[in-house]
Formats: C-alpha cells, sequence, structure tokens
C-alpha cells in the first residue's frame, strides 16, 4: 500500500520507496488566496506540491508594473526550479486561487534528489512543461488580442480546478494580464457575448468549454499548454472529456 495518495502529479508518479522516503519530509498544509510561495529577491526556503488551487508567478518591472508570466496547479512543483542554491527568487510566487498542498524544506529536497535520478527526470519534465507554458505566453502577449489571450487564461485556469467556477476579480485579472482593469471589462462582455462564459463580482462561470477553446484557438491549442496534453494521473481536471 503506497505511504499516501496525492494529487499532485510529480508525486503520483513516484515509485513506493521514494515517495515513502519523501513522506517525513512533506508537511500538509493549507494554502489561502495569495499565500506567498516565494516572495521575490527572498531566498527560497520551501518548495510547494499543490494538490489544488493555482499558483501565479508574476514578473515586475524596474517602474513596479506587473504581470503574470505563468500558472502552476497540481500538474508540478511550486516555485519551479533548473537549482536549489539560488540566492533569491527572481519572481514572486503566490496563490491566485487557494487550495492546498503539501511542501518540504529546500535543502532538504536538495538532498533527497542527489541520488534519484528518477524523481529528478519527473522535476523535470513537469519544468519543461511549465516552460513551454511561459514560452507560449510571451507569444500570445505578442500577438493576440486582450479576449483571445483572457480565453486562453481562463481555460488554463480552468484545467487545474474542479467545477465550473473560478473565484477571480477582474482588478485581478488585470495584474495577471498585464492590462488596464476596462481592458478585462471590455473583453469579458465579449465572450460572455458570445455565451462562453458568464461573470459577475469576483466569479467566473464556464459555460461552454468546447466553444471557449475554439475562441482561444492556437493561442491555447499548443503542445504543452492543454490540460488534456497532460499524463492522466486520474483526476478530472487533467483529463477533460468534454
Amino acid at each position: 500500500m503506497r505511504p499516501f495518495e496525492s494529487e499532485n502529479f510529480i508525486l503520483s508518479q513516484l515509485a513506493d520507496p521514494e515517495l515513502l522516503a519523501l513522506d517525513s519530509m512533506l508537511e500538509p498544509l493549507p494554502l489561502p488566496r495569495d499565500f506567498e510561495i516565494a516572495p521575490f529577491g527572498v531566498p527560497v526556503r520551501h518548495y510547494y506540491f499543490l494538490e489544488s488551487g493555482i499558483a501565479s508567478m508574476v514578473a515586475t518591472s524596474g517602474g513596479g508594473r506587473k504581470a503574470e508570466i505563468g500558472v502552476l496547479g497540481r500538474e508540478g512543483m511550486s516555485p519551479p526550479a533548473l537549482a536549489m542554491d539560488v540566492e533569491g527568487s527572481s519572481f514572486d510566487v503566490m496563490m491566485q486561487v487557494g487550495g492546498h498542498g503539501r511542501r518540504v524544506e529546500a535543502g532538504a529536497l536538495a538532498r533527497f534528489l542527489v541520488d534519484r535520478p528518477a524523481v529528478r527526470q519527473v522535476i523535470s519534465r513537469a519544468l519543461h512543461t511549465f516552460f513551454l507554458q511561459v514560452a507560449s505566453t510571451a507569444l500570445s502577449n505578442a500577438v493576440h488580442k486582450i479576449d483571445v489571450r483572457l480565453a486562453k487564461w481562463i481555460l488554463m485556469c480552468h484545467d487545474r480546478l474542479e467545477g465550473e467556477e473560478i473565484a477571480i476579480t477582474h482588478e485581478y485579472m488585470a495584474t495577471m494580464l498585464g492590462v488596464r482593469r476596462s481592458s478585462v471589462t471590455d473583453a469579458l462582455h465579449i465572450l460572455e457575448g458570445e455565451h462562453l462564459i458568464y461573470s459577475t463580482r469576483g466569479l467566473v462561470i464556464i459555460r461552454n468549454r468546447a466553444s471557449l477553446e475554439a475562441f482561444a484557438a492556437d493561442a491555447y491549442n499548443v503542445p504543452g499548454i492543454s490540460g488534456r496534453d497532460w499524463p492522466d494521473t486520474g483526476y478530472r481536471s487533467l483529463a477533460r472529456c468534454r
């Protein structure tokens, strides 16, 4: 029998001996909205394996303007890291939709990975998928209109959540997309006019997932971005059958 069952993709892929060795290092905890996973400039003290909710990686300009460059859910590890000995986080990573997960102290995880190439490979694949997302976001920001970018962002959130509701404010969406709040409001009206979503104060409800994907088109349907491309670990958000 496995030490514990996890809805996090990385943890769900580990062999029983690896999971057992990691079990004593993992601390289950709630992850409320706005919880700081990795503040900018601060050494990373813990890595988080989300089992629900969504974390957002945000870049900040020298003038203080912010924009989201990636979202992370139960498909990976937060913050994503190529090396675990950097002096400080290069971005802010915080929970944009509250949930829960498990965390491990950074040094303990680094030591755990030293002689476990199979685990490092699983983490590396998740990291590669995340950076495909970051590249896609950069391209989308350059070539797509706000309504298409918003459709893509809603779909990416939907992939990582249960149900059809996303608890998010217009102000938060504006920050995540790096645009004015009025631009988000206009884009939401377009999506509502197409009967793809329903938006109210602090909440977006998916009405027609298939048509929303068609609207987002090549902004969303690229390798590594769509939830349907991720391995099926048995939970609904990574195996949409709509």
